[in-house]
């Protein structure tokens, strides 16, 4: 009796491998080519499908609809815009309050992530269990109900402009915003900002010489009154050789509604709220495993260095921390820049309401909308990730690795 011998198992998967790898010769080069030719039909045929469908329902295909007059009003904007700017002043208006309350949502998710982070560290026991009930309440709400609450529940309750609550006369709140009163440069504006910006790279670098001595010397330089003095003391200077640097436009009630000064929506307000604070409930939890990742032998040598507790993590834990926390931490800041996006619900004028929104709906434009969209949103955050690597670079650096 003769026994067959047995086929091997088939190899398919590692074959393509390494074909697509190119370790397999001339026909590994052409099967490639070949492949890419098949991306390549397949894109071709769905270009022509979508041009052939908006064809058959006339719409204009292309970008001249960017030249365009928009017609209609944004509720904010940080650049010159009117009604009879063009579809591509609209778009820059949504892509920078898009960014602005990215950035703002950004630092305050992050100052405030930290400090429930380490709160839930806290040896106090009352602090530590409020720091982890705001973590537990708050991600576990949806972020479209969170921003809805501060938006419906919160502001809309605030008093109408009549009745709206003063703060020193010069700052009003109400359901139609905060008005706060706007600076208007003068002749000493430029020497004061000069004088600020040689304050703060003062500082930076007392700073840095004051940790160079810590971790080559061991000294414990006090550089903060020296810091003080010089960011107070240089723009003060300034102001008293060159005059004022800025006058105020203060926001007064005309009619119904207050008329100068600068006032921030209701719905920037509440989109940045809902942002921060659900962001900021993650980050927590990011910064609380990162240090405890930290051997606590860390906070035993400090402590036998006689540095105080809040030293201890600021000098020693949490730099070793940071290379742990900094890739979860790019992470929710993504999140948070794609979770702009839901400001639609609230009338925020962000890129997706009053580009991917209101000019679709204007234009058909739909293809060209939504490809330009995608870009700025994938743009953002190939930008906000190279930014985070190269800090965590600079972290790894100064560490020794």
């Amino acid at each position: 009796m003769t026994i067959e011998a047995r086929a091997p198992p088939s190899q398919f998967v590692a074959k393509l491998r390494r074909v697509l790898g190119g370790q397999a010769g001339w026909g590994g080069f052409a099967l490639q080519i070949l492949f890419v030719a098949a991306l390549a039909w397949i894109g071709y045929e769905i270009v022509a499908n979508a041009r052939a469908n908006l064809a058959a329902q006339r719409i204009a295909s292309g970008f001249g609809f960017l030249s365009n007059t928009a017609g209609f009003g944004v509720s904010q904007s940080l650049i010159p815009y009117s009604e009879s700017d063009t579809y591509t002043r609209v778009f820059f208006v949504g892509l920078v309050n898009t960014l602005v309350v990215s950035v703002i949502g950004i630092f305050f998710a992050t100052l405030i992530g930290f400090l429930i982070g380490l709160g839930r560290l806290s040896p106090n026991w009352l602090l530590a269990r409020i720091a982890g009930g705001y973590v537990e309440l708050v991600r576990n709400l949806p972020l479209l109900f969170q921003i809805l609450f501060w938006y419906l529940a919160v502001l809309a309750a605030l008093p109408n402009p009549r009745q709206s609550i003063s703060l020193f006369g010069s700052f009003f709140l109400s359901n139609r915003g905060f008005g706060i009163p706007k600076p208007v440069g003068t002749v000493g504006f430029e020497p004061f900002a000069i004088a600020i910006v040689v304050a703060i790279v003062g500082a930076l670098l007392l700073r840095s010489y004051a940790r160079r001595q810590l971790f080559q010397n061991g000294r414990l330089i006090k550089i903060w009154p020296y810091v003080l003095g010089l960011l107070i003391g240089l723009p003060l200077l300034a102001t008293l050789v060159f005059g004022k640097p800025v006058t105020f436009e203060y926001p007064e009630l005309k009619g119904f509604n207050f008329s100068g000064g600068s006032r921030i929506i209701p719905e920037f307000v509440a989109l940045t709220l809902a942002l921060s604070t659900y962001t900021a409930a993650f980050i927590a939890e990011i910064v609380r495993a990162g240090v405890q990742s930290v051997h606590k032998g860390q906070m035993e040598a400090g402590a036998s260095l006689g540095l105080t507790r809040g030293n201890t993590l600021r000098l020693i834990v949490v730099p070793q921390a940071l290379r742990v926390i900094l890739p979860p931490l790019t992470n929710q800041y993504l999140n948070l820049t794609k979770n702009s996006s839901l400001a639609v619900a609230i009338g925020y004028p962000d890129l997706f309401s009053v580009f991917a929104g209101t000019t679709l709906s204007q234009t058909g434009q739909a293809i060209e909308i939504i490809a330009i969209t995608m870009g700025v949103y994938f743009v953002i955050s190939l930008v906000t990730s190279a930014i985070m690597s190269f800090y965590g670079w600079r972290i790894g650096r100064s560490m020794g690795a």
